[in-house]
């Protein structure tokens, strides 16, 4: 194996490092490298290269699952710049965007409350959308304007908008219970 584990993420899976990727792309090369590294490959080898592989495989999944998703891929970009977003510590966010919380939160619960199937899918497709342009706008922070500040300002602000699709999602699947 002449793969390096120190290499970052993209590195690994010889992608460029940009928040726009082309997840078939990554797929592919996911698949590429799980194929020269899987631990059943080496059921037979020596200990160390059955453990080397076992550390490979497990680093490859996490490569993949971080860059497979949109929030995480760009909280690990932010990362590789040596942005923290200080999300335990740093709560404090603009007042608008916390009385557009409250408010999404209350139509979910009253949606909720309600049994309102109708209401809770267009509230998800709302905030689908919603997120959607802002991954649009994380994109162009990141990879063209490379706006770290302001790229901090909108992942933190998805984390609490992806938490609230969770919850809507979780909602639906309550109802169809």
């Amino acid at each position: 194996m002449s793969l390096d584990l120190t290499a970052d993420f993209f590195s690994l899976f010889d992608l460029p490092k940009a928040f726009r990727l082309n997840l078939s792309e990554l797929d592919s090369r996911y698949r590429d490298v799980q194929a020269q590294v899987h631990p059943d490959r080496f059921a037979s080898a020596p200990e160390t290269e059955r453990r080397l592989s076992m550390q490979w495989a497990t680093r490859a999944n996490e490569a993949y699952m971080t860059l497979k998703k949109p929030l995480e891929r760009a909280k690990y970009l932010l990362e590789l710049a040596g942005h923290d977003l200080q999300a335990e510590s740093n709560t404090a966010m603009p007042a608008d965007f916390l009385i557009e919380q409250m408010e999404w939160r209350e139509a979910v619960m009253e949606a909720r409350a309600g049994g309102d199937h109708h209401e809770l899918e267009r509230l998800f497709q709302r905030l689908t959308d919603d997120i959607a342009g802002r991954y649009e706008e994380v994109a162009g922070l990141l990879d063209d304007a490379q706006d770290y500040a302001a790229v901090t300002d909108r992942v933190r602000r998805l984390m609490f908008l992806e938490k609230l699709l969770f919850e809507i999602d979780d909602a639906l699947a309550s109802l169809d219970d």
